[in-house]
């Protein structure tokens, strides 16, 4: 019994961190003015060549300088890693690779469509592609995890294949 309530407390407490990385990364994708998000341009901005941007920002690397060359790669890669650890601890759907794979792309795509119809930042299909491979990469640690914890519960006795019932 005190088991099943640690592992309800805990559940709420992922959906909970789950929910406060969704308010985070919406504030970043939507509102926050010192990335560009601003209602003030009111144009339509897009990129539907794939790479395009990404190869754009490797060529002038120099120019635009580290910080913008890793915001944009690294920082889109790493915004969703969250998303694809979150997705199969909490939906035993999601623990096929498959299914959070696409799951990651249709979230980044339903981001960038958003940002493309209020016209803040832009549409841009480097940005699924980044996203959605952080979001991989994300269920890649959670299946590491995952692996390391069941292998612990199975050594230590608690909860573990092997362990006795009495």
């Amino acid at each position: 019994m005190k088991e099943r309530k640690k592992k309800e407390s805990f559940r709420g407490l992922e959906i909970l961190l789950f929910a406060v990385y969704l308010a985070v990364l919406c504030y970043f994708l939507f509102f926050a003015e010192n990335m560009g998000r601003t209602f003030t341009e009111r144009e339509y901005h897009y990129n539907l060549m794939p790479l395009k941007e990404i190869k754009r920002f490797w060529i002038y690397r120099e120019t635009l300088g580290l910080w913008s060359v890793v915001l944009n790669l690294v920082g889109n890669v790493a915004a969703f890693i969250p998303f694809g650890i979150f997705l199969p601890r909490l939906y035993a759907k999601c623990r096929k690779f498959l299914l959070t794979m696409l799951f990651c792309f249709e979230f980044s795509l339903s981001v960038e469509t958003i940002q493309l119809i209020w016209k803040v930042g832009s549409f841009d299909v480097d940005d699924i592609l980044l996203n959605t491979l952080g979001g991989v990469l994300g269920f890649f640690c959670y299946v590491v995890s995952d692996r390391i914890q069941r292998r612990y519960k199975g050594k230590s006795g608690h909860g573990g294949k092997h362990e006795k019932k009495s």
